[in-house]
């Protein structure tokens, strides 16, 4: 990934029901992607209603959490900002899990989240479509 495309401003929307993970997460892309606003959401309903304003341009969603699961939440955003990237970054490794997320075209990674896994993330993120 050249600097160039880690120095432009971008939108992150992480969205975790742990908070650890949460932090994990944003101190990966603070330090990658210094000039990307990083937004957080502890549920699905928390990010729909964060996305409706501004959308973010990246999303990183866990699959299992309270209410709205990772994969309702990031059809809903989908429909409403098709142009939104979305990683499902997930300990829900299951074939079931992985065929879903092919299926709404969201790249997979498996937490937990590490420097590696994270890396994966961000190499997909700023990959041309």
């Amino acid at each position: 990934m050249s600097q160039e495309e880690v120095s432009l401003a971008r939108k992150l929307l992480i969205v975790d029901d742990s908070k650890v993970s949460r932090m994990r997460i944003r101190a990966f892309f603070t330090s990658h992607c210094p000039n990307w606003t990083i937004q957080e959401a502890g549920s699905g309903d928390e990010a729909i209603a964060m996305a409706a304003g501004v959308p973010p341009d990246f999303v990183t969603m866990d699959v299992n959490m309270p209410g709205m699961s990772g994969f309702e939440t990031a059809q809903l955003m989908l429909v409403r900002n098709p142009d939104i990237r979305v990683v499902m970054l997930t300990a829900n490794i299951q074939e079931g899990s992985r065929k879903t997320a092919e299926s709404l075209q969201i790249h997979f990674v498996a937490k937990p989240a590490t420097e590696a896994s994270l890396q994966q993330a961000l190499d997909y993120l700023l990959a041309p479509r």
